[in-house]
Parts: structure tokens; sequence; C-alpha cells
């Protein structure tokens, strides 16, 4: 007997799902979910409401906080965290595909058991109802139930079953025999009319137990030929409980769940040591440069084994040697220059002071000297000042290099410091054909810092901007906000390029080589005014744009000691004039 096509009912899925899903709970009636509430309920409820919230809130987010901030900062972890996440989905692919091939397997021999036990009560059945139709209604009655009896004590390898007769006379159906009530209505519409039309089905349904609460049932039906005649027809049903499979495959389910989670945390740990045998190293590495960029240069790695990371480890040792004999070397080198440079600017104090006399003397006659020496007596003199003021320039630089610059501060009206340097530099300004123009705010600005260098920063500044101002105006302005003091020194002429403005505070550099020095400075200045300024604590920075001209920027803090966050004024000008417009 061949086994057709199932009728279209629950699919063979996952059985305790299929018993969870049998049974939803009714629906509550809307008056009996209300309770009423006292008025101290509706009261409190909102408030304590908010609190919950406002708490978990800060709760969740000083979780999420700490869960970045280990993200970011640990390297364990994000090993860690990224092997337990790639594990799990593998083990939970892995672990669904192997839980569907066993259930399918498990049900498919059910199935299969069930089939071969129908097919073999059918015969044993056909046996036992020939003639049924000749008797009486008592005695077709008599013949089904032993019938069933019969077929119950039989058993077979499916299990547990319970079975169900029908006998139909023309159009009347009798009432079924069952081996236990409650049965018979269970049976799917489909799979009766399907046995009905002279086919063997099975089907799963949920069909109630003794207790009335339904369970995952397989259900064979086949027709009895025996028992069909043109006078009635006999149809057999088995019921074949699937309690005992959905234990089985709830207890694989168990244990699928306990081994993935179980295999994830042990390749996780996996990945976490070995992360840490690699990371280790590399932290006492990190560790080591770190000491050795404090200043401890004799601080080396330990080194252990042969592998690749003692091999890492003598590799930064050695680097480490090198990098203490290159600065040490450097060291040597930079204290003799300085030395050098203290020493011979100290030297040509004394004949230099001598000459600068006789050159005094000869530019104070020069008036009884011939055109060519009175001419030649002018440019000694003016050429010994710019090698004085190379010689402090140098001494200056020298105590800078050699860390003995200290500041003198005092309370200053830096609205009075500008206007002393303005008015100092107007006569080199007027030769230029430049007019410097300033602004200040109406109330005294005032600043701790050392006058004299603040001073020196602002007629460098100047000077530089008459220099290379073209002839055009020269803006110097002044701000001050809660915390810091700006001086912005802006000119037209001919700019810098931002490669240029890497440069500018170098000492002795010049944007064109070939340029002559028109003020007499020393090539020092802007070098001493930057190293002037972070002495203070402040900022000296520089914009410009060819053909726009530039603009330098001193920032000082007003109290000194404390740290710059803003400067009162912009570094860029808000308004650059086009190449060629005169202002």
């Amino acid at each position: 007997m061949s086994v057709r096509p199932e009728a279209p009912a629950l699919p063979a899925g996952d059985v305790d799902g299929a018993a969870a899903g049998a049974a939803p709970a009714p629906p509550r009636p809307a008056a009996a979910s209300r309770r009423p509430r006292r008025p101290q309920d509706l009261r409190t409820l909102p408030r304590g409401l908010r609190r919950r919230a406002v708490r978990t809130r800060i709760h969740a987010r000083r979780l999420a906080a700490q869960a970045v901030s280990a993200w970011r900062s640990s390297l364990h972890v994000r090993i860690g965290a990224i092997t337990m996440v790639v594990a799990g989905t593998v083990v939970v692919i892995v672990s669904l595909v192997l839980f569907s091939q066993i259930r399918t397997q498990l049900l498919s021999v059910k199935q299969q058991a069930a089939i071969d036990q129908t097919q073999a009560g059918v015969v044993y059945a056909q046996t036992e109802v020939v003639g049924i139709a000749a008797g009486d209604a008592a005695s077709v009655r008599a013949t089904l139930d032993r019938t069933v009896q019969q077929l119950l004590t039989r058993g077979g390898s499916a299990g547990d079953f319970d079975v169900v007769m029908v006998y139909r006379t023309g159009d009347t159906e009798r009432p079924p025999v069952v081996s236990r009530p409650g049965i018979y209505p269970a049976l799917p519409g489909a799979l009766r009319a399907g046995v009905e039309g002279g086919g063997q089905y099975a089907q799963y349904a949920m069909v109630p137990n003794d207790s009335g609460t339904p369970r995952p049932t397989l259900l064979v039906g086949s027709p009895v030929p025996g028992g069909t005649s043109s006078a009635g027809r006999l149809e057999l049903y088995y019921a074949f409980p699937l309690d005992q499979e959905g234990e089985t495959l709830s207890l694989i389910r168990t244990t699928v769940a306990i081994s993935g989670i179980a295999l994830t945390l042990f390749v996780a740990g996996i990945g976490v040591l070995v992360t840490r045998l690699v990371v280790d190293p590399v932290r006492r590495a990190a560790g080591t440069a770190q000491r050795l960029a404090d200043g401890q240069l004799e601080e080396r790695m330990t080194v252990r084994g042969e592998d690749d990371l003692a091999r890492l480890a003598t590799s930064f040792n050695a680097m480490a040697d090198s990098l203490q004999r290159q600065i040490t070397q450097l060291e040597g080198l930079s204290q003799l220059q300085q030395r050098f440079t203290s020493d011979v600017s100290h030297e040509l104090r004394t004949p230099l002071t001598t000459v600068q006399m006789a050159a005094d003397v000869l530019h104070e006659s020069r008036g009884d000297f011939p055109p060519h020496v009175a001419r030649s007596a002018e440019l000694l003199h003016e050429e010994l000042d710019r090698f004085e003021r190379l010689l402090s320039d140098l001494l200056e630089i020298s105590r800078y290099d050699a860390g003995a610059a200290v500041l003198d501060w005092e309370p200053t009206d830096l609205g009075a410091l500008v206007g002393r340097v303005v008015d100092g530099m107007s006569s080199l300004a007027t030769r230029h054909g430049c007019e410097l123009r300033v602004t200040c705010p109406p109330g005294p600005v005032v600043a701790e810092v050392d006058a004299r260098r603040v001073e020196r920063i602002l007629r460098n500044l100047v000077g530089n901007a008459v220099e290379h101002g073209a002839g055009r105006p020269i803006e110097v302005t002044l701000a001050a906000n809660r915390t810091a003091a700006a001086v912005t020194v802006r000119d037209h002429g001919v700019g810098l390029t931002s490669a240029e403005a890497q440069h500018v505070f170098d000492r002795f550099w010049r944007a064109d080589p070939s340029r002559v020095r028109t003020v007499g400075g020393s090539g020092l200045g802007l070098s001493i005014s930057l190293e002037d300024a972070r002495l203070h604590g402040g900022w000296l920075q520089v914009w410009g744009q060819p053909g726009l001209g530039a603009q330098f920027r001193l920032t000082l803090p007003l109290t000194a000691g404390t740290d710059l966050t803003s400067s009162p004024l912009p570094l860029r000008p808000t308004i650059v004039r086009r190449p060629g417009v005169r202002p």
C-alpha cells in the first residue's frame, strides 16, 4: 500500500513550538484589566516613574561610557568581544543546522514507523471485519470494539498510540469506535477527506490528552479494503503522540545551547590568552619607550627566549642604545655650541667697544673729511650699530638655549606699551612711507608680563611689517577677554606662502635670500620673539598670503602661569584686500 502526499495541515516542524502555539490564552476583557487607583497612587506614580527613569538612564549612560572606554583602551576587550561574536555566530548557525537535521531525521523515522504500523493494522483489521456489513448494529459495534482492542494490544515500533475506527453505511456515519475519548473530534477535516477518498495520509495536528491539554500528535489514516462495500465503508486512524520526541528534541536543544555557550567562551578565552601573550611584550615596550621619552635613557627591555618577541626586545634595546649615544653626542655638541656662542659674544664685547668708540669719534668728525671718507665713516658707524645688535641677540639666544632666561614680570598696561612701541617706530615707518594705525580698547588692559621682553616682541613685529609692507599702512590692534590679551600687527605687503610661514621663525631665515635687509635687523628678531612669547606661556603665530600681506598675532595670558585656551583676536584677517589695491 503506497503512501500518498500529505494533506495540507500543520507542518512537520518544531514539536515544542507547535505545542506552545496551540492554546493561546483568551483575551482578558478590557474592564477586567483595569483596576481603580486611589488618588494617592495618581499623585505619587508619575514622580516615582520619573525618578526611576532618570536613575535608569544615568546608569545606562554610565555603563555605555565604561563599555566604550574599555573598547577603545583595551586590545584584550576588543579581541575577546570580536572573537566571542564571531564564534557565537558560527556556533548559532551550526547549532541551528544541526538541530534542524536532527529534528527532521527524528520525525522522519517516527513517521515511517507510524506508517508501517498503520499498514500492519489495516491488514489485521481487514481480516477481522470480513462480513461486517451483514450484521446488525450491535454486532457491528462489537466487532469494531474487539478489533480496536486487539490493535491496541498488538503494539508496534512507533511507540504509544490510539486507534479510531469509523464505519459508514451509505451517507450515514455511525458513532466511531475510539480507544480514548476526545480523539475523533480532533481529526483534521483534510485528513478525513483524504482517507474518505480512498488514500492513506499522514498529518501532524494538536490532539488533546486525557486532561484536555493539546499536544503535538502524528495522525495516520487509511481505509480498510475489506470493510468497503456497497453497504458500508470502514476507515482506520492511528494517533501517535510526540511527547517522547518533544522531550528528546528539548534535551538536544539544551545540550546544543550549553555546548555552544561553552565553546564560544572557550574560543574567546583562547583569543584573549593568545592576545595577552602578544600584547604584554608590546605594553612593556610602550612603557620602556615612554620612560625613554621622559629622559630615562638607561631604560631597556628584558629579553626572554629566542622567539620573535625576544628579537623585538633585542632590536628595541639596540635602538635605545643608538638613541642614547646620539642624544648624548648631540647634547655635547649643543652645549659646546652654546658655550662657543656665549664665549665669542663676550670676547667680542671688548674689541667692539673700542672700535665703537673710535667709530663715534670718526663719525662726529666726518665734516672735516673728504666726501668719500665721510661716507665711509657713516657706513662704519651704521654697521657697528648693527653688529652690536647682532651680538646682543646672540647672547640672548644663548641664554634661551642654556635655559637661563627668566621672566621679570609685573602688572603692565599693554595699551601704554603698544603706544610706546608705535611712537618709537614712527620715524622708521615715516622713512619707508608707511602709516602706523593703532586700535586699542578704551580702558586699560593690564597683564602680568615682562614689559621689556613684550616691548622687544612688538618692536620686532612692527619692524618686520615696515620692512615687508611695501609702503602701505600697518595696522596694530590690541584686544582682551577674561583670560588673555592679544596684539596683531597687519601689513599689506608681499605676504607669505604656507611653506614660508612654517620657517618664518627660524634663525637667520629669509623668504628671498637675495633680498637685502633695509631695517638693519640681525635675522634673529622673530626667533627671539617666539622664545619670549613661549617664556610667557603665550602664542606667537603668523598668517600670510602672497600679494595680500601678512599678520602676526601675539597672545599672552593676563595672569602669569595660566594656560591659554583661546585668543581675543582671529589669526586670519576678516577682510582681505585684493592685490595691488592701495587703501
